[in-house]
């Protein structure tokens, strides 16, 4: 075993590229031991080449988060290495974007394995290591289309929805044990990923994520703080806010919103390129990708912090002062009427 006990342990799924990538640079820089799982060989060795750089240190498991037996054994080669997992954070996710209906069954299989149950793997991999420890922090990495489906990425919405139900049992069952493992969940707006050049497209443009993008060091630090301090949720950006809130006061008018913009919203006005994706295989394996995508320029640098509970706790205030003036209005309407 490296001689490591000083430094604290976290273990990334979807570390190659994007918001996974982002959050092990992240988690270097302040000095942990990061474990890289993923598929693509490229990116995982520029990531041990990230963390070092940063003066953190790295393991490299190969491994496809879909294999349950994969992330199990990618857990025990940590135990070995650094006997223990501090923080183990869920990024890993696949995606198509097409109309439901033109996905095929093995797409949708490929994406609910990887995005749905992958997190199911890597959560359950960490509480069977984070039980015999006495301690420990899953961070699941999800987004506001857990709360909100959108057109053209049916499958993955379904799949982050999935993530939150599974979530809320774990923690519950977490709680009637007692037990000292935390389980917290970062909601994420649209970030500038690479995953937008290599996921399987059907449509006629190239992908984007819907503005307002922000960078994935932006959201790799808010990611962080959520693996210290470990609230149930976070969401961040305003965008996510709106989403979700939304959906929840109205989501007949967000259902209309989105058939209406959600089409272009997501697609730039540049033809979509003849490749392959990266659903089954990783997209040319001799590449590092990465962290960031094609959208610098738009993406914003820093992102809002929102907790759930305030936002809810405000909108149920708003609300029982909606519910109390429509009692009063009642009330004084019926006296007007010698009711």
């Amino acid at each position: 075993m490296a001689n490591e006990s000083s430094r604290p342990r976290v273990v990334i799924t979807g570390a190659s590229a994007g918001v996974g990538r982002a959050t092990a640079i992240e988690f270097a820089a302040h000095g942990w031991c990061v474990a890289l799982i993923a598929r693509g060989a490229a990116g995982l060795e520029g990531a041990r080449a990230d963390v070092e750089r940063l003066g953190g240190t790295a393991l490299v498991l190969p491994a496809d988060v879909a294999d349950a037996e994969a992330v199990d054994r990618a857990a025990a080669a940590v135990i070995e290495e650094w006997g223990g997992i501090d923080v183990w954070i869920n990024a890993a996710m696949a995606t198509i974007l097409s109309p439901a209906h033109q996905v095929r069954p093995d797409e949708y299989r490929r994406v609910t394995e990887v995005t749905y149950l992958g997190q199911v793997f890597g959560a359950l991999a960490a509480v069977r290591q984070m039980s015999m420890q006495g301690h420990g922090t899953i961070v699941s990495i999800g987004s506001a289309l857990a709360y909100r489906g959108i057109p053209l990425q049916a499958p993955y919405c379904a799949a982050k929805f999935a993530v939150r139900g599974f979530l809320d049992s774990l923690r519950t069952e977490l709680l009637h044990d007692s037990s000292p493992i935390r389980v917290t969940e970062v909601h994420l707006p649209a970030v500038d990923t690479p995953q937008f050049d290599w996921a399987r497209n059907r449509m006629p443009h190239r992908p984007q994520p819907v503005p307002p993008i922000y960078s994935p060091e932006a959201i790799a630090a808010e990611v962080y703080l959520a693996g210290l301090a470990a609230p149930r949720e976070v969401w961040l950006g305003g965008s996510a806010v709106q989403a979700i809130l939304g959906d929840a006061a109205a989501p007949a008018i967000v259902d209309r919103v989105l058939a209406r913009t959600g089409y272009s919203g997501q697609q730039t006005d540049r033809p979509a390129q003849d490749r392959p994706g990266n659903l089954f295989q990783p997209v040319d394996d001799r590449v590092d990708h990465g962290a960031r995508g094609r959208f610098g320029s738009r993406a914003k640098s820093k992102v809002h912090r929102f907790q759930p509970a305030r936002l809810r706790a405000g909108a149920a205030v708003a609300v029982a002062g909606m519910a109390a003036a429509g009692l009063v209005a009642l009330l004084q309407a019926s006296k007007r009427n010698g009711r």
